[in-house]
């Protein structure tokens, strides 16, 4: 314990210094920098290569900061109440006189906002007098970071400090829910769509068409930039085989996001699955269908824009 305090002080240190630094939460690992801050949020593109138009999810202790930078409605306090903290994030109306930097929002009047439940990054958030801007730790459009050694292969020596909080628990980044007006899902994650509607008793639909208001609606993302053919029933020789149901036959191209159809546990495997691929420079990647709900809805989202490169 008392080394995991002197890690929270050494992170403090830096960000209050506008450096980025990783954290960990319980969906991804993140690359986290003062979102109050012009010089340190810079920073984040600039690491990830990030495209400025791309605006960035900004991490809260709890509402009572939050409710300086942003309005907050009936729709909002009501999912606060039940999933936060935990792995969803929520776009609400900017107030004019928030101190979050421009970088963040690329000059919008609206900001996504999330409250992570990793208990390291909780406390370091408890500790700090202004909010963390926090997009996925790695190099923009590729697979996002589970774990402390996934951001060092991302990033190396170029950043400071990387808080070790274990393996992402979920695995995937959290659901981006558009809190302006009517409803919107603008990114599928953490809290399955279904289970949304059902406690807010609305038909809230995906929207992955509509201009980039959040994380996650580029083309490509999540990408290991290996050919990636999806619904495959038989693979290829050479081909990495991708499955969530165990097959007889064994084989050292074979790789189990879970073995018994659990689309859960299947989405908290599949970056790290992809990562290994990759270091074992297949040159193709086949999926085996994965059925198209809660989870496995994640899954293929996160599959078909990891498969668009060009």
């Amino acid at each position: 314990m008392k080394n995991k305090l002197s890690n929270i002080k050494k992170a403090i240190k830096y960000l209050n210094k506008n450096q980025c630094i990783g954290i960990p939460t319980e969906t991804v690992y993140g690359l986290a920098a003062n979102a109050y801050s012009s010089i340190a949020t810079a920073k984040i593109f600039k690491l990830k290569k990030r495209p400025q138009k791309n605006p960035l999810i900004v991490h809260y202790y709890d509402l009572k900061l939050l409710k300086k930078d942003c309005e907050v409605n009936n729709h909002f306090l009501k999912l606060y109440r039940k999933y936060s903290p935990g792995p969803i994030s929520y776009i609400l109306k900017l107030k004019q006189d928030s101190l979050i930097s421009k970088n963040v929002t690329n000059k919008k009047s609206t900001l996504a906002v999330r409250f992570p439940n990793h208990p390291i990054t909780r406390n370091l958030l408890k500790k700090l007098d202004y909010p963390l801007a926090a997009p996925s730790a790695n190099i923009s459009t590729k697979i996002s970071p589970v774990s402390k050694k996934d951001v060092q292969d991302e990033f190396g020596k170029k950043i400071s400090l990387i808080l070790d909080g274990g393996s992402s628990k979920i695995g995937v980044e959290s659901t981006i829910i558009n809190l302006i007006n009517k409803p919107q899902i603008l990114r599928l994650g953490g809290i399955p769509k279904k289970e949304i509607n059902r406690y807010l008793k609305l038909n809230i639909r995906f929207n992955n068409r509509s201009k980039i208001k959040s994380p996650g609606q580029g083309k490509t993302h999540y990408s290991p930039y290996i050919k990636l053919r999806l619904n495959i029933k038989n693979a290829n020789k050479n081909e990495a085989f991708i499955l969530i149901k165990k097959r007889k036959k064994i084989s050292k191209n074979y790789f189990y996001l879970s073995k018994k159809n659990n689309l859960k546990e299947a989405a908290k495997n599949l970056y790290k699955t992809l990562r290994k691929i990759k270091k074992k420079n297949f040159k193709s990647i086949a999926v085996e269908g994965i059925p198209n709900k809660g989870f496995g809805e994640v899954i293929n989202d996160r599959l078909k824009k990891a498969s668009y490169f060009k």
